[in-house]
């Protein structure tokens, strides 16, 4: 279906407007972050919200005007006064006065014909701008505006303040975004009538008036009903996009799975410990899921260490029982390769056949792994994305794992169930998610959380000292090394850096090899796959006692007896990243500690992230004040995944609209599953403003 014709006038280039050339136009599309060699369009100028507003309402008269207030007077300019030649630092003055009171005018490098002509001497000008006073007077200095007394209405009362960038100024952008609302169509309504009534929200037309040319500053508040309303269009948008995936995914009837519980029963007797309330109840759902008509689509969400691998692997093990195989994608080969010990060890001894499979095995090896996984001699095999190369073909993938799912997007979801055509679909995250960005994300996916730690972890000491302490943290090491303990040194750089004051990985390791000698090694992300591989292997057979590292060691590297993990900078670090580094220790049986090292200059919110991380280690409730600190797109590193970042609406404004747009995308699709008639051509047409197109294919037809 093509886009509404309505439409199409939002979908012109900036560069239709008066006054927006080809630089500026440029500009624009890397400021609204258009598609490679395209312009932006009037779309997104409507799409970029204001971040405040200012009320230009007030004229008190000179007399009575406040410092620190945007003013308005009507004033008769009296005089102008150029500064002298021999002293170009003082400013241009003006003199001025209305009936109550005199004030003064002015400009730094002013050019004076142009200062004449806009405010000619003997006339009346209505000026507005910021108070301040000067030996008494009251002054405005570059005032943002002037008028002549008879267009009094072209003055803003109420102006918008936007993001700008340089070289986009203000005025720039109010012009074009003045001229996007003239092209702005009337459009159906997708929002039910009894819910904009309870709401007192306003048409998508108005909505989107009231916040670029507010009357008032109530109409352009970002907790007004004219945002709010935009702000649920946008998750309304999202959440319909991903009810559509999960209709595609779960469409075509899932198989239901006959599970004997044979092979699950002999893992579980396996293990060397007994399995968590949420381990159970994961494994439920799971069992569930698998013996229902309709395809998987589940994630589970577990703190560091609280046992998701198991839960994978009895899912596989319950997979094997109904006669398929499954595939586990992990995002690197270090972590693929520490999956496939884990799961290989206890998986034989309960009769799976388990395979690792990566881009870096010889090419024999690899022919014949591929040749037992055509055959369906393999149960399980284990690897990174290459498991979905055209050469690896499956006699049967009943179900594919994915670990650390948000570095893939919705699409690589589909694309990865593609392999099978009625694979079910888990996904493990070690990135507690907070439940607004569960939603935002994984709106399409069913969830099992896994709360409590596995018997036997040990809590993980934790304090924060300066970098002055250095020597002190030094010492204790040493003497913890002495006694067989190994530690983890984490640093925010690779190498030095000119322009951050920061110890780089590379200075930090020479630095302990002069303390610990060939004890100490080093990974870091530009190293080779194999180098790093290497030095990990060393590390976990306690060949090495110090690892410095930068973040590469953040997601899955398990070594027992690591029981001491060091961040240098700790305050270059988001909260979630501390918490999962810090995961990488306390997972043997000793007490573990881990040391915050943080630089002279903390900033307020350096300080509310360390005191944090010192004060829990529940990293649901971690997640839910990184949220509030950092916003959503650095959580789940969105800004460089292409996962939906949000133009519109603002989390902590907005978060209790998401549960209403997500019970009304569900309830949309479940009575209308082919988007027909009116109400179905409104959701397209809402698909289409926020350019969600991409699940237009995906609407199941009839």
């Amino acid at each position: 279906m093509a886009r509404p014709d309505i439409l199409n006038p939002l979908f012109a280039s900036v560069s239709t407007v008066k006054g927006v050339g080809p630089q500026l136009s440029k500009l624009m599309a890397t400021f609204f972050g258009a598609p490679e060699n395209q312009d932006a369009i009037l779309l997104d100028v409507l799409m970029h919200m204001p971040s405040g507003i200012i009320d230009r309402r007030q004229q008190p008269g000179v007399q009575f005007a406040q410092p620190g207030t945007v003013s308005t007077f009507l004033l008769h300019i009296d005089r102008h006064i150029p500064p002298p030649r021999s002293n170009n630092r003082l400013p241009y003055r003006i003199e001025a006065h209305d009936e109550s009171g005199e004030i003064a005018i002015s400009y730094f490098a002013g050019r004076a014909s142009w200062l004449e002509k806009t405010l000619p001497v003997g006339e009346k000008r209505y000026v507005s701008g910021l108070v301040t006073f000067y030996h008494g007077i009251p002054q405005l200095n570059h005032p943002d505006y002037i008028v002549a007394e008879d267009k009094f209405d072209e003055l803003p009362l109420v102006e918008p303040v936007y993001p700008l960038t340089q070289g986009l100024t203000s005025k720039k952008l109010q012009l074009a975004t003045q001229h996007a609302l003239a092209k702005l169509p009337i459009v159906p309504e997708w929002i039910a009538q009894s819910r904009l009534e309870a709401n007192g929200w306003p048409s998508f037309n108005k909505a989107m008036r009231d916040t670029h040319d507010p009357q008032t500053p109530a109409d352009a508040k970002i907790e007004g009903a004219a945002r709010a309303r935009l702000a649920y269009d946008e998750y309304f948008a999202g959440q319909l996009t991903l009810q559509l995936v999960r209709a595609t995914m779960t469409r075509e009837s899932g198989v239901k799975r006959v599970l004997t519980g044979d092979i699950s029963k002999k893992v579980i007797a396996a293990l060397p410990f007994e399995l968590t309330n949420g381990q159970n109840q994961a494994v439920a759902d799971i069992e569930d899921d698998l013996r229902s008509n309709r395809k998987m689509a589940r994630l589970v969400q577990g703190d560091v260490g609280s046992g998701k691998t198991v839960v994978a692997l009895l899912a596989m093990a319950a997979m094997a029982e109904a006669g398929h195989q499954s595939a586990l994608m992990a995002p690197t080969e270090i972590l693929a390769t520490q999956h496939f010990a884990t799961i290989a060890s206890i998986g034989e001894k309960a009769g799976l056949k388990v395979a690792l499979l990566t881009g870096k095995m010889p090419a024999g090896e690899r022919r014949s792994i591929q040749t037992q996984i055509e055959t369906g001699e393999i149960d399980i095999v284990v690897g990174t994305h290459a498991l979905f190369q055209s050469s690896v073909v499956f006699k049967s993938l009943g179900l594919t794992v994915v670990d650390e799912q948000h570095r893939f997007g919705v699409h690589q979801r589909l694309a990865l169930s593609e392999k099978g055509r009625k694979t079910e679909l888990l996904v493990m995250t070690a990135t507690p998610i907070p439940r607004t960005l569960v939603l935002t994300h994984f709106g399409d996916m069913d969830v099992s959380l896994l709360k409590e730690k596995p018997a036997g972890r040990q809590p993980i000491d934790t304090a924060i000292l300066s970098a002055g302490e250095y020597d002190r943290v030094i010492a204790r090491l040493k003497a913890k090394v002495d006694e067989g303990a190994q530690a983890f040194w984490v640093c925010p750089l690779v190498e030095e850096s000119e322009n951050l004051d920061l110890v780089s990985a590379e200075d930090r390791h020479k630095a302990l090899r002069q303390v610990f000698g060939d004890r100490v090694g080093l990974v870091h992300g530009r190293m080779k796959a194999d180098e790093k591989q290497l030095v990990m292997e060393q590390f976990q057979r306690n060949e090495l006692s110090i690892l410095v590292a930068t973040t590469v060691i953040e997601v899955g590297v398990d070594v027992p007896n690591a029981t001491i993990m060091i961040i240098e900078h700790a305050e270059r670090f988001g909260l979630s990243q501390l918490h999962q580094l810090r995961g990488r220790v306390g997972r043997g049986d000793q007490r573990s500690a881990c040391l915050l090292l943080h630089g002279d200059k903390l900033t307020e919110m350096a300080q509310a992230r360390l005191k944090t991380i010192r004060s829990t280690e529940d990293g649901f409730e971690i997640a839910e004040k990184d949220l509030e600190l950092r916003g959503q797109g650095d959580l789940l590193g969105t800004r460089q995944s292409g996962m939906p970042g949000f133009r519109i609406a603002i989390p902590d404004f907005h978060k209790d609209l998401l549960e209403l747009a997500h019970d009304d995308a569900v309830h949309l699709l479940e009575q209308n599953p082919g988007l027909q008639g009116s109400e179905g051509e409104a959701a397209r047409t809402l698909l289409y403003l926020f350019r969600k197109d991409l699940a237009i294919p995906l609407i199941r037809a009839g």
